[in-house]
């Protein structure tokens, strides 16, 4: 039996643990769940109390997107029946910023789909995101695929706080996901986000047929890019998606996986994301163990769940919400 707790303290100590002791984590007996839980705890407890941050995500154009990404219902090759629309006008981005607001959401996440934001679609986000800062002590985040380093400028320029762009999986496994872009696009996307002095947020989405040693690399590639804020996603597997009737994960695989990101990141923000509520079902709350963020409201084309019950849920926990404060408006 793994020491769970000095596995703690040695990440408190600032040591990294070993690829055995994270592939220890990921096939942690179910009945020393609650031990690893505890112990990664006691790192997220040292970093953010029991604090928890809230995001919500505005999906300001949905489809239409020339990718092939075999997890995502807006990809070219996917024949879900979603809604699809055009670039949203500023108002609309604008009315949601007003919702997150009364959601008590610390971080508005302007999404859209596509390869990467056209001129017009990034004039769209600046001039929302100038009004938005100007009326709400928020922060926002874009996350609009790929970019070019004057783009990154012109959000940073505009107020734009934080950057999004997933890796979504390991190096090695990226060609069995998406063959349009390539792994170091994401990775030069995200570099060119910190270039322009934007916080980089950058994660990943699991149960994609993935080895569990993809989970340990996806982990250490976002401690080398030093990413900010960490979205773990879990497949939600939507019909007509190239990953249709892909169900490997369990709640407590989910929740071993957490704790990976956390022992291996133990600084940074770990949110949990996409499939939060499929996966996770019943054991939803301790996620946020090891995890202490979460995002409220739908995500892209899927429905999270109500806001009010994650509010309970922090109650119920005996955690707290993480209003934004000035030093987090890097």
């Amino acid at each position: 039996m793994t020491n769970w707790n000095l596995l703690a303290e040695k990440v408190l100590q600032g040591k990294e643990i070993s690829d055995q002791e994270a592939l220890d984590v990921l096939e942690c007996p179910n009945d020393e769940l609650l031990q690893l839980l505890h112990s990664a705890y006691q790192v997220r407890k040292y970093y953010f109390g029991n604090r928890v941050k809230l995001n919500m995500i505005i999906n300001t154009k949905s489809g239409f997107c020339p990718e092939n990404c075999g997890y995502c219902s807006q990809s070219r090759d996917s024949s879900a029946p979603i809604q699809k629309y055009r670039m949203m006008d500023k108002e609309t981005i604008i009315k949601g910023a007003e919702q997150a607001h009364r959601l008590q959401s610390g971080t508005y996440c302007i999404v859209a789909s596509g390869r990467g934001p056209s001129k017009r679609e990034l004039d769209i986000v600046t001039s929302a995101v100038e009004e938005i800062k100007s009326n709400y002590d928020m922060r926002v985040c874009a996350c609009l695929g790929l970019l070019k380093p004057e783009q990154a400028e012109r959000l940073k320029k505009a107020g734009v706080d934080r950057y999004n762009h997933n890796i979504n999986t390991s190096e090695h496994h990226h060609d069995n996901i998406t063959t349009s872009h390539t792994y170091h696009d994401r990775v030069a996307t995200v570099n060119h986000a910190k270039e322009a002095g934007i916080s980089p947020c950058s994660g990943v989405i699991v149960g994609m047929k993935e080895k569990k040693e993809d989970v340990i690399q996806m982990a250490r590639a976002l401690k080398a890019l030093d990413a900010d804020s960490i979205p773990v996603n879990f497949l939600h597997a939507i019909d007509g998606t190239l990953l249709e009737g892909t169900n490997e994960l369990t709640p407590a695989y989910c929740l071993k996986v957490l704790c990976l990101f956390r022992f291996i990141n133990p600084m940074k923000e770990i949110r949990i994301s996409g499939g939060r509520e499929v996966n996770l079902r019943s054991l939803q709350p301790l996620g946020l163990y090891p995890a202490n963020s979460i995002f409220v409201g739908d995500y892209l084309t899927t429905a999270g769940q109500e806001g009010s019950k994650d509010h309970i849920m922090i109650e119920d926990l005996g955690f707290e919400i993480d209003y934004v404060n000035e030093e987090d408006l890097v």
